[in-house]
């Protein structure tokens, strides 16, 4: 198994597992290996900070926090001021969006595991953000 630091032509960075070097070529040339983020399949090897000396893990190219607290509080952060908290009624609300019942908007919310199940049998596209706990609390 090998893994290679891997980029998209937009810049996003991301890690790929492979069998070894020749898979990921094989993988590359068929259109197999896709960006995450933007889905570009125009995929190179970069360098691995890994492998540099000095070189820090944290924060490629900096574009990220080196302070992942910093950084889960800046989604939070986004999420409240961007998305409408509509509370244990997401699925609710995202099924009623979802079939032009409600307007279009950014809603945010808990669900329950059968409520997910539904919701993706029903093709609504959603997703889970792990969030810190508010600086508030004890948790």
């Amino acid at each position: 198994m090998i893994v290679y630091d891997l980029q998209c032509a937009a810049g996003h960075q991301f890690e790929g597992w492979f069998d070894g070097g020749d898979a990921y070529e094989e993988q590359r040339e068929s259109g197999l290996i896709a960006c995450p983020v933007c889905n570009d399949a125009n995929v190179t090897k970069v360098p691995s900070t890994f492998a540099i000396k000095g070189a820090s893990s944290h924060n490629r190219g900096g574009r990220y926090p080196a302070d992942m607290d910093t950084f889960g509080r800046s989604v939070s952060a986004y999420l409240e001021k961007n998305f409408d908290d509509v509370g244990c009624d997401f699925a609710r609300e995202a099924l009623k969006i979802h079939f032009g019942v409600s307007d279009r908007k950014n809603i945010r919310g808990t669900s329950t595991k059968e409520e997910e199940k539904l919701l993706e049998k029903e093709g609504v596209p959603f997703f889970k953000v792990p969030l810190p706990p508010p600086p508030d609390s004890d948790a």
